[in-house]
């Protein structure tokens, strides 16, 4: 399925400089954008440089996955996995300076528990956030705004193949009775002759 899928034709990079190459693009191309709207005079010290928008993704990467983490009920590492890939990729074309990271990085949650199948209410997804029931309400609100710009950067490749649910899967094998296991597993899970 992996070698058929999107994730591999248009997901999957050489290295790690192309990907710089995109995030460093990214942040060119919104100067650029906002220089030429002729809407803002700004020095270029207001912008963030890549090194530094890189700073501050990682720092809303790390409270995407701490969300996960304290999400009631408890969210499976698949959903987790799918929205930290969402995240990430939102961010390969896009600038942090654009789109606030927060609204992505609940957006991209959000979306990933719809497509991973963890069902639970747009109100009991927003309960979870340490806010007043006014900002829980605005947080909805800009969530579902975006959720349709996240699936368009994401150029509707939704499907993440992580390792969580062929590990669960294996471990089910593991645990169901009257599996015959004389026979060794290879290293892609093949049993040998």
């Amino acid at each position: 399925m992996y070698h058929n899928s999107s994730q591999r034709k248009f997901w999957t990079f050489q290295n790690e400089d192309s990907l710089e190459r995109l995030r460093t693009q990214a942040n060119h191309s919104f100067h650029s954008k906002v220089q030429a709207s002729g809407k803002f005079v700004l020095m270029e010290s207001v912008f963030l440089n890549a090194r530094e928008e890189n700073v501050l993704f990682k720092h809303y990467e790390k409270r995407l996955l701490d969300f996960c983490t304290v999400f009631k009920p408890a969210m499976p590492k698949s959903v987790v996995g799918t929205a930290n890939m969402y995240f990430r990729r939102f961010y390969l074309n896009n600038s942090l300076m654009e789109y606030h990271p927060r609204v992505i990085m609940l957006t991209c949650v959000y979306l990933a528990c719809k497509v991973d199948e963890f069902n639970v209410s747009s109100s009991q997804f927003v309960g979870n956030l340490r806010e007043t029931t006014a900002g829980q309400e605005r947080a909805l609100e800009q969530i579902l705004e975006y959720e349709l710009l996240l699936i368009q950067q994401l150029n509707f490749h939704l499907v993440i193949h992580n390792p969580y649910r062929p590990l669960e899967g294996l471990l089910i094998d593991m645990k169901v009775p009257g599996v015959n296991r004389s026979q060794p597993l290879t290293p892609l899970g093949i049993t040998c002759v």
